[in-house]
């Protein structure tokens, strides 16, 4: 890692929790990303920012591929098969954990719930046994 991909770490992190932030103060509700991108074709009070925000998410990536191309490279990590099934496994911890890692993850430890600080810690551990796991059968991401 360079100095320069720190600064850009930091920076995004922060955009992050402002973000974060600025939708908890703004409209009363937590930025859980699965919850909101799985609830946007709900049709209630909600759906038109629901949608606004998933939208947002995808412009925000579309405008840095264009203004930014280097840092987006157009490299699948992996074949499709094993992305659609790492999808399908999210969104079934989404569900089973009640949440996401932005929504636990940033806005749950923010808020020092204890069901997030568990949530949490329990998406760290997992993602580090997955690693360790990949690199004994040699597969790579």
């Amino acid at each position: 890692m360079t100095h320069t991909d720190a600064i850009y770490g930091l920076a995004g992190g922060a955009m992050i929790g402002l973000a974060a932030a600025a939708m908890l103060l703004g409209n009363g509700r937590i930025a859980g990303v699965s919850g909101i991108f799985g609830n946007a074709l709900r049709n209630d009070g909600e759906r038109m920012s629901r949608l606004a925000f998933v939208l947002g998410l995808l412009a925000g990536g579309g405008i840095l591929a264009i203004l930014w191309p280097a840092r987006m490279p157009h490299v699948a990590v992996a074949p499709l098969e094993m992305i659609l099934f790492a999808g399908i496994l999210v969104g079934f911890g989404t569900q089973l954990g009640s949440g996401c890692t932005s929504g636990h993850g940033v806005c749950g430890v923010a808020r020092l719930s204890p069901r997030s600080l568990i949530a949490t810690g329990t998406f760290m551990a997992t993602g580090a046994i997955t690693v360790a796991l990949m690199h004994a059968f040699g597969v790579s991401a």
